[in-house]
């Protein structure tokens, strides 16, 4: 099945245009930032950034409701901003303060808000995904209508755990939409060259899970394959995969020269199918914004993530105390 391509312009609102915009901006200017502090040395270990897959989980949470989980891999501020976390928050945790998500002790790779239904960010290649159905389960097994997005990648895409849970997940028809976020190259490998199937979202078909392609570098398309997927797993029909063709700018991790591909393929992915310029578009053809419009959101937006590097700077290293919190659960909370 070929991606799927956007509504038609005429059927979205100047303010939803407006939100993705906004959105998908808030995560490759936070990203950018990132980048910046990392070269400073604020940011130590891992750290992977989001720039150029803004589309897809801004298009995803478009489609997602209140009381929807998410939970993804490393490359995953962008999955909290898109959810509403707040970048202070995130950017602490990155640098390893006292005021980010978990406590300065998870950093780029490992934070959670419970408060917004994020349960990671996971440093182990695939192991999310179980993970996900976990969740998955357990609103079924509470008769809620609430539905997972578990996040993965095209090189995650080969663990065997990943088929050991899609055989659960349909099983059981847990409400769970399997995201494959393929932007081509896993760590630095070509998809190309580490699998011979012609598509990873048609290997669901072994376990009779549908699924589809879907152009992710299209935000619209994205919202519109999210609301089909949503609307499978809240009717009660199990799981759903969503291969979303995306496409990162940066390398693997920001210790990675990328010398895989040629600057010549990542520039022409940036000027022709670039997601947030093809939002600016639509709204100034549309006459539904002007230049100035998109300047002052763009200034407004920079604020917002130079706040959260000057809070992430000022905010205390958590107390040498905090080794021994958060080990052990000493009861199971109820929730409602």
């Amino acid at each position: 099945m070929p991606p799927k391509q956007a509504a038609a312009k005429s059927n979205v609102s100047a303010e939803e245009l407006l939100g993705h915009y906004r959105e998908m901006l808030l995560i490759r200017r936070f990203e950018e930032k990132a980048g910046q502090l990392y070269g400073m040395g604020l940011i130590g270990g891992f750290c992977h950034l989001y720039i150029g897959q803004e589309a897809v989980v801004v298009g995803l949470e478009a489609a997602a409701g209140e009381g929807d989980k998410r939970v993804t891999s490393y490359r995953d501020h962008g999955h909290m901003l898109a959810c509403g976390m707040d970048p202070k928050g995130i950017m602490a945790e990155l640098t390893g303060r006292e005021g980010g998500f978990s406590k300065g002790k998870g950093g780029s790779m490992h934070m959670f808000s419970k408060e917004k239904h994020f349960y990671g960010g996971h440093g182990i290649v695939g192991a999310q995904v179980p993970l996900g159905a976990g969740l998955a389960f357990a609103d079924k097994y509470k008769g809620n209508d609430r539905v997972t997005f578990a996040y993965f990648g095209d090189g995650a895409a080969n663990q065997g755990q990943v088929y050991e849970t899609y055989n659960m997940a349909q099983l059981w028809d847990l409400p769970v939409i399997f995201v494959i976020e393929n932007n081509g190259y896993a760590m630095g490998t070509s998809v190309v060259r580490s699998t011979k199937s012609p598509s990873l979202w048609e290997r669901g078909a072994a376990y009779g899970i549908k699924g589809e392609e879907v152009d992710g570098m299209n935000v619209l398309a994205v919202k519109e394959a999210g609301e089909r997927a949503v609307a499978h797993c809240r009717s009660g029909k199990g799981p759903y995969i969503l291969e979303v063709k995306t496409y990162r700018y940066r390398g693997h991790s920001m210790s990675d020269p990328a010398k895989y591909r040629t600057r010549d393929e990542v520039q022409k992915m940036r000027d022709e199918r670039d997601p947030i310029e093809q939002v600016r578009d639509m709204l100034l053809t549309g006459k539904h914004a002007t230049d100035d419009d998109l300047k002052a959101i763009d200034k407004e937006i920079k604020a917002v993530v130079n706040e959260a590097a000057e809070f992430s700077k000022e905010s205390p290293e958590p107390h040498l105390d905090e080794l021994w919190t958060d080990i052990y659960a000493t009861e199971i909370p109820q929730e409602a």
